[in-house]
């Protein structure tokens, strides 16, 4: 379009007002964005008032803090360690989408090192992509495309060399993470992350049947209830210490190493947090790879 058609098309007043309609959609957007900000803020705030949890120093709740992570797992990882330290400052995480929000970023970032998996090739690329510009950490980290299950997952670690003993295991595959769990049995990360099932009440065990091939597909039936991975970590040797205040992940402590500094009793009944979904919104700038 030559310079003259162009000044005459945007001079027309259909397309004036269809650019005016742009930029006060664009603003109501944005406006939007912060009012939800705010009243998630606020619902936060009402949840740390009202629940007296909040006020025992040994439970993981009030640290919750959002840097990579989608539900404030950042910060409860970060207090875990500051309570029982780290050895090898090493993880593995499974199921990390295309890196920007997940549990391990900021542990990278910190100078760690470890392994990442993800079933979907396209958010490996990303991940390599993005990485491409900060060699320091890509040095830092193995990065493996392929689809788990649990009778490849012990092979698959040790092709790839993961130790048995890793400083932190974050496991959040949806549909099988229970039974990838289970079908570790020699494989002792000091501290475990998995996303459970909030959907049912802390005193129910439930577990979503093993269906080779089945994928999730967004209902409630996914994963395993939080009462099922207690008696899960309990029969391995962990102690659930706390979940995240929007209801998805659990956090387990090697027995060895819990000692006094988590809040007992380390049962479902005790730890359980409802699904509040709505609060993992993130504002600010969009998440990032740096070295």
């Amino acid at each position: 379009m030559s310079s003259s058609l162009r000044r005459l098309y945007q001079s027309l007043p259909l397309i004036s007002e269809l650019r005016s309609v742009r930029g006060s959609v664009g603003g109501l957007q944005y406006h939007h964005r912060l009012m939800e900000t705010a009243a998630i803020t606020q619902a936060l705030a009402v949840i740390k008032a009202s629940d007296e949890r909040y006020r025992d120093p040994r439970r993981l709740l009030v640290h919750g803090a959002q840097y990579w992570s989608q539900n404030y797992e950042d910060g409860m990882i970060a207090e875990i360690f500051r309570r029982i330290g780290s050895k090898t400052k090493t993880f593995l995480e499974i199921g990390v989408g295309n890196g920007s929000e997940n549990n391990t970023m900021a542990l990278l970032a910190a100078g760690w090192s470890g392994w990442w998996i993800e079933g979907d090739q396209s958010c490996c690329d990303a991940i390599t992509s993005r990485f491409a510009a900060y060699p320091a950490p890509a040095s830092r980290l193995i990065l493996r495309s392929s689809f788990v299950t649990p009778e490849g997952i012990s092979g698959l670690l040790r092709e790839i060399q993961v130790p048995d003993e890793v400083d932190l295991f974050s496991l959040d595959i949806d549909l099988d993470t229970y039974h990838i769990w289970a079908a570790l049995k020699d494989f002792r990360p000091r501290v475990i992350v998995v996303e459970y099932n909030g959907g049912f009440p802390p005193e129910v065990s439930w577990i979503h049947p093993y269906q080779p091939g089945k994928t999730w597909d967004f209902t409630q039936a996914f994963g395993a209830s939080l009462k099922a991975f207690e008696a899960l970590g309990t029969d391995r040797g962990y102690r659930l210490v706390g979940c995240d205040v929007v209801g998805i992940n659990a956090f387990f402590v090697r027995e060895d190493l819990a000692g006094d500094h988590f809040a007992a009793p380390f049962t479902a009944e005790n730890h359980y947090e409802p699904p509040r979904y709505g609060l993992y919104f993130r504002w600010g700038h969009q998440s990032a790879f740096y070295g």
